[in-house]
């Protein structure tokens, strides 16, 4: 007995549809004439002929089952008791043994969006996801014969490799180590690793995935304003960051200028003073105050 899960895409060359039935037309119409003609000039119809019109006649709903027309992008695996003799992919009719059984197959591609799934990332928060796959049948063979039903096959084999990739992988940089792929920062390494796992799991059924993305990602309702929060406050400090590495250098080089051009001579107190002001006017939120001190730095 032939083992299904190992069969493999065979390609098929059937006969002619057009030239076969020609044929056919013609072997009959020669024998309906040759039949008329002895029966008009002999009066009788000689067994030999009686027997081919007999068997021209039993013969017509073989050859006309045995007439298939494949379309565009599509497929005609031939199974012939019980086994698979190989698959039609050209378009065009074609005859085939009339007691083959003919499943068609769709070599079209076709794009599949998942449903909405919410699963906990790898730092343990509930989020929200969704991808879109488009892929195409690639062995009609393991398709038909190696699952059950390959569409079903392939959108639960979607929907756990979503599944499986949200959970390796953090919503987003909550540290700030800037290492770990993302899903919401590193869409482009998600999909291709998406694409991959997704091939894996197909091959078994003869999917080829041509492309994968996420199409949807969000934090769970029950935490997206704490996590709104959150974000708003990384962004608050990392700004604010940008703000203070800036200011130190605009002093630095405020401090130098005025050391090489010798405008000024500062101690170290003096120093720290026009340090700590020139900062609070350059990280400061409100315009500044301007205070005229009418007597020395020291009093």
């Amino acid at each position: 007995m032939t083992n299904s899960t190992s069969l493999r895409e065979i390609k098929l060359q059937p006969a002619s549809g057009g030239l076969i039935l020609t044929i056919f037309i013609i072997v009959m119409l020669a024998i309906i004439a040759a039949v008329f003609v002895t029966a008009v000039r002999e009066n009788e119809v000689p067994g030999a002929l009686g027997v081919a019109l007999v068997l021209g006649a039993l013969a017509t709903p073989l050859v006309i089952r045995g007439l298939v027309v494949v379309g565009p992008n599509e497929g005609r695996a031939l199974v012939l008791f019980g086994n698979y003799r190989g698959t039609i992919r050209e378009s065009g009719f074609f005859w085939t043994h009339p007691f083959a059984a003919r499943h068609k197959v769709s070599l079209k591609a076709v794009n599949i969006s998942s449903n909405t799934i919410k699963v906990n990332d790898l730092a343990g928060n509930p989020i929200e996801i969704a991808a879109v796959v488009v892929y195409r049948v690639h062995d009609t063979a393991q398709a038909l014969f190696a699952v059950e039903d390959y569409r079903t096959y392939t959108d639960v084999q979607i929907e756990t490799a979503v599944r499986r990739l949200a959970s390796v992988h953090p919503y987003d940089d909550s540290e700030g180590e800037g290492e770990k792929i993302t899903l919401r920062g590193d869409s482009e390494q998600v999909a291709t690793e998406l694409e991959t796992e997704l091939q894996e799991r197909l091959d078994r059924a003869g999917i080829k995935v041509i492309e994968a993305r996420i199409s949807h990602l969000a934090y769970a309702p029950e935490i997206a304003s704490s996590m709104l929060q959150r974000q708003q406050a990384s962004a608050l400090i990392g700004a604010r960051r940008k703000i203070v590495e800036g200011a130190v250098g605009m002093v630095e080089d405020a401090l130098t200028q005025l050391e090489q051009r010798g405008m000024v001579e500062l101690d170290d107190e003096r120093k720290a003073t026009l340090v700590g002001n020139l900062l609070v006017v350059l990280c400061g939120q409100q315009d500044a105050q301007p205070i005229i001190n009418t007597g020395t730095l020291y009093n």
